[in-house]
This record gives C-alpha cells, structure tokens and sequence, in this order.
C-alpha cells in the first residue's frame, strides 16, 4: 500500500495546465457544493508542463476535496496558476529543485487551517485528521508522490484560523520542446512491418484495434479469448512481436495471460490496454510498475506512439 501510494503508474505528456482546469471547472464546482465560491485565475503565457494529465487531475481534485473539507461552514476557494523562476538560491527553499523556470499552482481556502504538528505529517502515508472511518490517509500522500515524479514539489502553509495554501511547483517546458515532441509524435506514424496479436473479448473494440494497426502497416493476428491468444502464440511464437491484451476478460485476466504467453517466448513484448484508469488497475493487482498500458478509448496515433515506444527500445 505504501508502494502505491508513493509510485504511481505514468503516462506523461506535455499539456498546458490552464487548458485543463478550464475543462475541470464544472466538475471542481460540483465537488465543493453552493456555499463555497470557487475562484480560478489563469495566468497569461503560462507554457507548459510535462506529466500525466489523469494525474495531475487527481492531485487537484484531492487538494480540493480537503479544502471542502476544511470549510464546513462554506468560504472561498481559489486556484491559481503562474510563472515563476527560482534561481540557485530560491531552489534551496524548495527542496531539490534545479534553478530554472516553473509553473506554480496554488490551492488557496480559507478554511480551519491546520497547526504546525499537523502540517509536518500531512504527506506521510495513512495520516488524516478525518473521523475514523471517513477518510484513507492516501490522499495527500499520493498528491505528494505524483508531484514528486513529474519532477516538481509540493509545500504548504497554514495556520489555525486563517486558512491553507497548497504550491505546487512542475517544470516548465519552453515552445521549442512542445515543437520537438509534436515531431517525434509524427515520426512514430511511419510504417510499420512486425507482426501483433490483438486479445480483445468485446469484437467491437477488436475490429477498431485490428483496423487502426493494419492501418499502420502491421500483420495482425487477433483472438477473442485467452485460449486462443494462446493457441496462436504457440503457433506463431517466432512471429509474434507485441500482444496487446485486454485486462479484464473471462477465462484469465491480461496479467495472468502474459505470464502464461511469456513462458512460451520469454522475449515476447506485452501492451495492456483497459477502459479501467491505470491505478484501479494497478489497485488491484494486475498492472505492475514497468508494464506498459493504454486507456481505451485510444486514438491511432496514440496507439503508434506505444507501440512504437516499445519496439524501437
């Protein structure tokens, strides 16, 4: 539990925080109710960051939640957005961040604030100030965690009485960087010429599968249950260079399944995909650290991309 607490499953790329809180707004309003008055404030030219939206959506809507929580009453919520640089010095204050240029997202309430004590604990595992029963103690150490690996920092400040502010501080990417990725994207589509295996129970979603990589020129083979994923892969094993499996499917699970189909061609390569989010996934046992993974629905290019993250290694 500590494990996936602290390391979460990522699926980063470059996107413009302002985008996606102005997509979450609604969603953000709902969560705190009519007696609190949410206010959001865009800064201009904000650039942008390198981290798994899911994620970092996660992470506003735990801060959220807490700031609710803390304002039982109503008040004013407010979240901000900013550039700032921090320079040798300045980076000193902000644990072991490189001196350079930073988007800043602050979580401001006016609620019960905390005391000292407490803000010392706030982001260790299973902590909480919540009645028994009414909260895990995952919230604020996962939000920790997920800022930690997009390479930023969290801190807060709070007093009894006069509220709690949340900075979180995610490097930002210059133009140039976005322009660099949007390539190597495009480069990704070229034609492709290995051999998949495509294990899907719903034929619906197999078919879109099968035509999206026939599209970018693989040989496909498909199966509609793990019996038959296998049969083909004892079949075919020296052709096979990818499986791309569902997760959950009658029969075995996709874990269960590449374990399986790995003992037949330990070399073999396996692509999860699920409309399951990658952490109830990685919650339940099935996806581990390391495995690859696609939310479904997927578009083709996104498809071309892992697959192409995963062959050309």
């Amino acid at each position: 539990m500590l494990a996936f607490s602290r390391k979460q499953i990522m699926q980063p790329r470059i996107f413009n925080l302002n985008t996606l809180l102005a997509d979450d707004e609604k969603m953000l309003q709902r969560m705190i109710g009519e007696d609190i008055t949410l206010r959001i404030r865009f800064a201009d030219s904000l650039g942008f960051v390198k981290a798994d939206p899911g994620q970092i959506e996660q992470v506003i809507m735990n801060l959220v939640v807490n700031a609710r929580d803390a304002m039982p009453q109503g008040g004013q919520l407010t979240i901000e957005t900013t550039t700032v640089h921090l320079d040798g010095e300045q980076t000193q204050q902000h644990g072991d961040l490189e001196a350079g240029v930073y988007v800043l997202l602050r979580v401001i309430d006016t609620g019960c604030g905390m005391d000292a004590e407490i803000r010392k604990q706030i982001f260790d595992p299973f902590f909480t100030t919540k009645e028994q029963g009414k909260g895990t103690g995952l919230g604020l150490s996962t939000v920790y965690g997920i800022v930690r690996q997009s390479g930023g920092s969290i801190e807060v400040a709070s007093e009894p009485g006069h509220g709690t502010t949340f900075e979180i501080y995610l490097p930002r990417i210059e133009a140039e960087s976005v322009r660099r990725e949007e390539k190597l994207e495009k480069a990704t589509l070229r034609a492709a010429s290995e051999t998949v295996l495509v294990v899907e129970d719903d034929e619906t979603i197999l078919n879109g599968v099968i035509r999206m990589l026939e599209d970018l020129g693989y040989t496909v083979l498909s199966a509609n249950t793990p019996s038959e994923a296998i049969r083909l892969v004892n079949e075919y094993s020296n052709d096979i260079h990818v499986v791309i499996t569902d997760v959950v499917m009658p029969e075995m699970n996709g874990k269960d399944l590449s374990e399986h189909l790995g003992s037949i061609k330990p070399t073999m390569k396996f692509l999860f995909m699920s409309g399951y989010t990658a952490d109830i996934i990685a919650k339940r046992g099935v996806l581990e650290e390391g495995m690859h993974f696609i939310p479904k629905p997927f578009a083709e290019d996104a498809l071309a991309a892992k697959l192409r993250e995963m062959l050309d290694k």
